[in-house]
């Protein structure tokens, strides 16, 4: 059967450089290696071709004479007996490509097919620890420092973080002499491949603990409370999060320790509604201060300031109060506060305010305009967005 060209089997072009073949090859064998193909057995051959074309469009040479010449033009072990795992030069490059898949495929397979290891003991790091802080969108806009108080592990005092009794001493693992790790070896089409999993007997420590501290168990660590202050930047959002180096759990053994994450969570306003860095409040006005003006006064995130309601403004007419929403995380814009005019209709009227609406109604100025098609257009226009200041 005739071998397909290279690059059609890493979908690429004839000029692709050296980072997009590798890029190609790696999307490639993701899809069809065995091990996640096993139900599959065209994916083995799948994946042997896809290497075959990688070891030629990385080699120079063997490219610049497969584009000159196509498969004929390949001598050696391409030719004559097939492709062979031994006939790559470019196992570094390979190994390289791999170095993510490890968790993928059960350990460092692609480490030991080409003659080097990676690995080794499991990571002493502590733990990562997540807090939420609400926030109102006063302390929002302004930025402010926060205490919290929170509850991690940290390295007891008992044993020194060591997890041993004073005056005892952790011994190596036996089952796998310390390393951390056991190794697995298979064979299969491919050669030789072995699996590397975390010790079940010490955990990827290396070590066991025959005469644990008595105040940690043999943890080395023991829970604490500690107050945090984190200096909160203007303009955060929900979801927002601040990282505090170093403040999560300390590793056990003595290991370094993880993060602590400040989520933000957003406390809902009793008047503003926020809409990216821009703020909105609702402003009712009676029909006479829509009718024929007025000034008035209306909350800040700062305060409060006035502003000016022109005669004839419209319920839903949107005044910008430039400058007074929410400046932007570590920029130079602030958004601005967003009025929009409610006419309020009384519930209940008097007699006097009755006969005055009812004499007002009987005028040709105080009637809307008719409506049908083009009426919302109307209002749009009506409707556009006006500043305040």
């Amino acid at each position: 059967m005739a071998k397909r060209d290279y690059y059609e089997i890493l979908g690429l072009e004839r000029n692709a450089s050296e980072d997009e073949v590798k890029k190609s090859y790696r999307k490639y064998a993701l899809k069809y290696h065995p091990d996640r193909n096993q139900d599959n057995p065209e994916a083995e051959e799948k994946f042997k071709e896809g290497a075959e074309a990688y070891e030629v469009l990385m080699d120079p040479n063997k490219r610049q004479t497969y584009d000159q010449f196509g498969h004929e033009g390949l001598g050696g072990p391409f030719r004559r007996g097939g492709f062979q795992w031994s006939d790559f030069s470019h196992a570094g490059d390979f190994q390289d490509i791999f170095s993510n898949l490890d968790e993928i495929f059960g350990g460092g397979i692609f480490g030991d097919l080409f003659g080097s290891r990676r690995g080794g003991r499991r990571s002493n790091r502590g733990e990562d620890l997540r807090v939420t802080l609400a926030l109102t969108l006063e302390e929002i806009a302004e930025g402010t420092p926060k205490t919290i108080k929170l509850t991690r592990l940290e390295s007891c005092e008992a044993c020194g973080g060591s997890g041993t009794r004073r005056g005892s001493e952790p011994v190596t693992c036996e089952t796998c002499g310390g390393v951390g790790q056991v190794r697995q070896a298979t064979r299969s089409l491919f050669g030789q491949f072995v699996n590397v999993t975390t010790c079940p007997q010490c955990n990827g420590n290396g070590q066991i603990i025959r005469d644990p501290c008595s105040s940690c168990g043999g943890e080395g660590r023991a829970k604490k409370q500690v107050n945090l202050t984190v200096d909160i930047p203007a303009g955060v959002s929900e979801g927002n999060y601040i990282p505090l180096r170093g403040q999560g759990n300390s590793g056990p053994k003595g290991g370094p320790a993880g993060d602590c994450l400040v989520y933000i969570e957003e406390k809902e306003h009793d008047a503003f509604e926020r809409h990216g860095n821009d703020i909105v409040y609702d402003l009712p006005v009676s029909f006479s201060q829509a009718a024929l003006g007025d000034e008035v006064e209306v909350p800040t995130l700062t305060g409060r300031a006035r502003m000016t309601i022109p005669g004839g403004t419209q319920s839903g007419k949107i005044f910008r109060m430039r400058g007074k929403g929410i400046p932007e995380v570590n920029g130079y814009r602030t958004g601005d506060q967003l009025v929009r005019v409610l006419v309020w209709t009384p519930l209940k009227l008097g007699k006097r305010e009755e006969a005055l609406l009812r004499e007002l109604g009987e005028l040709d100025n105080g009637k809307p305009p008719e409506g049908g098609k083009g009426f919302f257009d109307k209002v749009k226009e009506v409707l556009g967005g006006s500043s305040a200041g």
